[in-house]
């Protein structure tokens, strides 16, 4: 028997309430498709969402995923007429560095990126140098320049999507978490919760870094691996030009961005993996903390003077080759991840909701074709392979 505020059935189940959960939901709702219920183990964008850096940019090796962040752009930047809430995207412009060898591989992506609609260019260290004055420059051949990029709130998106989701009629229930699927002829029927069962004919599960055990019920093997990132939020110290640009710098290994007018956020490509999602350290280190604040410092040395605020953790579910897993998954007939963003998934979360939404509808994605993003590529051993790829893509 379900729990009240449970309900029975439901035409479509999203189970997570992230940035992924919520947008897909949003775009359900537009297009009045039926009865959708959006179920999550805790509250709407606490997990992952909540953790999220948030920048917002387009700067990809693969042109699905170009494709994707410039749909998202073109919503993040008419939030308030698409979405109906103000939104918080910030413009600071975004910079990608990459060393010298692969310099020839960064002007091919960003030829790439503007067939497909990217205002980006290549520049010189001369002309970063004009535009961030604060930063180190010599070791720098060329960089990829975004002027219209930013960054965002992973939380506020989230909130944002499902709320206008439920003024448009979808159900959210929370604090139920997913335990199970239910499957009738190799087919999906539903959802077994900790509160009961829901039966729908058409669920999409975008969990995240909670995927392997909820997939394992169905004998999928999702082939994530949990990565732990920790983030530092500085004081800018005296004299730092406010508001910078978002920046990913392959030299350094480090990304960084404003926080505000006043602060920076730095974060690190990389972390260890094998972690358990319900066991995520709450505190970073400060010996971790310090190592990335010195790398970062090598770009932008104003930080050594800065006063660090905290330090924030977080996980990325990883795939093996760092790219989504998006639509039905193969054995069980309508059961959809949404899942494997690897760390790039808030950025490009409004366009995964909207070609989600038209897979599930229409039985296609024709806004951006993800066909290449297909849940049984790892087994086929047909993983995703840019033509241009970075060595730390």
């Amino acid at each position: 028997m379900p729990a009240r505020g449970l309900p029975r059935t439901a035409d479509i189940v999203i189970v997570g309430a992230g940035v992924m959960g919520a947008s897909i939901a949003f775009h359900l709702a537009q297009r009045k498709a039926g009865r959708v219920v959006v179920l999550d183990r805790s509250l709407a964008g606490q997990g992952a969402s909540g953790r999220s850096s948030a920048l917002i940019r387009m700067h990809y090796t693969f042109p699905a995923e170009v494709a994707l962040a410039v749909k998202s752009f073109e919503i993040f930047r008419r939030w308030k007429e698409i979405v109906g809430e103000p939104g918080d995207f910030r413009k600071t412009g975004f910079v990608r560095i990459v060393p010298a060898q692969e310099v020839d591989r960064l002007k091919a992506n960003v030829a790439m990126q503007r067939k497909l609609g990217v205002n980006a260019t290549v520049i010189g260290p001369k002309e970063l140098k004009a535009i961030e004055p604060d930063w180190i420059v010599d070791d720098i051949v060329a960089a990829a320049y975004e002027p219209d990029s930013g960054y965002g709130d992973g939380a506020g998106v989230a909130n944002d999507f499902l709320t206008r989701a439920r003024e448009m009629g979808v159900a959210y229930v929370s604090r139920t978490e997913a335990k199970s699927f239910l499957v009738q002829n190799g087919k999906v029927s539903g959802v077994a919760t900790d509160k009961g069962n829901l039966e729908a004919p058409l669920v999409v599960a975008a969990t995240g870094v909670w995927s392997v055990p909820l997939f394992k019920s169905v004998g999928f093997d999702v082939p994530l691996q949990i990565e732990y990132h920790e983030v530092a939020i500085l004081n800018n110290a005296k004299g730092m030009k406010p508001g910078g640009c978002a920046c990913i710098d392959s030299i350094t290994g480090t990304y960084f961005r404003s926080e505000g007018h006043d602060k920076t956020l730095i974060g690190s490509f990389t972390g260890p993996r094998g972690f358990n999602p319900d066991d995520l350290p709450q505190r970073a280190s400060q010996d971790s903390l310090g190592e990335l604040i010195e790398a970062a410092c090598k770009r932008l040395p104003a930080l050594e003077r800065a006063e660090v605020v905290r330090g924030i953790t977080g996980l990325y579910d990883m795939t093996p080759d760092s790219r989504p897993m998006l639509g039905e998954i193969p054995g069980v007939a309508d059961l959809h991840i949404v899942a494997g963003f690897s760390g790039m998934g808030f950025k490009i979360s409004p366009a995964i909701g909207l070609v989600i939404s038209e897979l599930l509808l229409d039985g296609k994605a024709h806004s951006v074709d993800i066909s290449s993003f297909h849940p049984g590529r790892f087994a086929e051993g047909k993983p995703i392979h840019a033509e241009c790829e970075y060595a730390d893509d």
